[in-house]
């Protein structure tokens, strides 16, 4: 069943050819602007990695890999979720040194997606790492590094604007931070993550939210949110929320954040009860400490489009597959789905 929401009246401010030329200037720009906030160079990166090495993002725990066998190699290999523990190898393997790093296009197929207007099961995203010292790992550094991402989000939006003054999406500089305990504690009766993330941004529609501390558990017995174990630290993490206008909600464009140590690996691999994931080669390194110190995150391609350019489904600024219903909707509301 189609879960596309229309909203009335909507329409996309730009023509199709606008539209794909307005995609390449936000992922040029942006990337330009994120290299710069962040001193990071651009590398190249698998679209898949091999099955037994545990690099693959497990995300919530229940997403299925694309898998698929190498006969030439003699190995089962998956296509990525996320690049979270391949950069962090990367980064080792390159010698970068602390307060340096670096970002890739990571392409992903995530096939029990729900698809919505914000989902899809293609999922494009700028995936990057910078390199820390021991005295970086806290949540001053982690709001500072925030704030440059949407210095950088920023910026690129209002450029974007010059380019086409028929954008008049507005986005704004400033973050608020709050914890998930916080949000909880706000808005007991609300369940859902997206409907507590929503209230609270309602009465912050004017500020970027940054929603700190994701993966464990709240006092209510109940993460906010899953988060796999072995790439944030459940402390030092969190998601970087805009307001959209468009579709009246808040609206997540990027998920990132301070990785495990070897001793905040050990503990959060008990707590999800996931120890069977100590023997895995990325495991045992991170445990011994051969690996560095590192933050990073993931920055939505598509959705940094949708936000910047009004648009109110995803298939507007990618292409990926539907649904007949939604594309039936879509088509009557002449909303055109790449």
């Amino acid at each position: 069943m189609s879960k596309c929401i229309i909203p009335a009246g909507y329409k996309n401010p730009l023509s199709v050819y606008e539209t794909q030329c307005a995609i390449e200037f936000i992922k040029h720009n942006f990337q330009k602007n994120l290299c710069h906030a962040l001193n990071l160079m651009r590398v190249s990166a698998p679209l898949f990695v091999e099955e037994a090495s545990g690099l693959n993002d497990n995300l919530n725990g229940y997403e299925r890999p694309v898998s698929f066998d190498v006969p030439d190699v003699g190995l089962e290999a998956e296509v990525v979720h996320s690049l979270a523990k391949w950069k962090r190898y990367a980064l080792s393997r390159y010698g970068i040194r602390p307060g340096k790093g670096l970002v890739t296009d990571m392409n992903a197929i995530r096939r029990d997606e729900e698809v919505d207007n914000l989902h899809s099961v293609y999922v494009d995203q700028w995936d990057w790492e910078s390199v820390l010292t021991d005295d970086m790992r806290n949540e001053d550094y982690l709001k500072t590094t925030v704030q440059r991402i949407v210095n950088a989000i920023y910026v690129t939006g209002e450029t974007l604007k010059i380019e086409y003054p028929q954008i008049t999406t507005h986005v704004p500089r400033e973050v608020i931070f709050v914890t998930t305990q916080e949000l909880e504690d706000m808005f007991p009766s609300l369940t859902a993550p997206s409907d507590k993330e929503t209230a609270f941004h309602r009465l912050h529609k004017d500020k970027a939210v940054f929603l700190m501390k994701i993966g464990g558990k709240l006092r209510s017995g109940r993460p906010h949110d899953g988060r796999a174990p072995d790439y944030d630290d459940w402390d030092l993490n969190g998601d970087i929320l805009f307001w959209n206008d468009v579709l009246d909600r808040s609206f997540e464009v990027s998920s990132m954040g301070i990785r495990v140590s070897p001793e905040s690996l050990d503990r959060q691999l008990t707590l999800a009860g996931c120890d069977d994931r100590r023997s895995l080669p990325f495991h045992r390194a991170l445990l011994r400490g051969e690996l560095p110190l590192t933050i990073g995150g993931g920055i939505g391609q598509s959705r940094l489009c949708m936000l910047l350019m009004g648009c109110c489904h995803i298939g507007e600024v990618q292409s990926s597959v539907w649904d007949q219903e939604t594309a039936a909707a879509c088509k009557a509301a002449g909303i055109m789905l790449l």
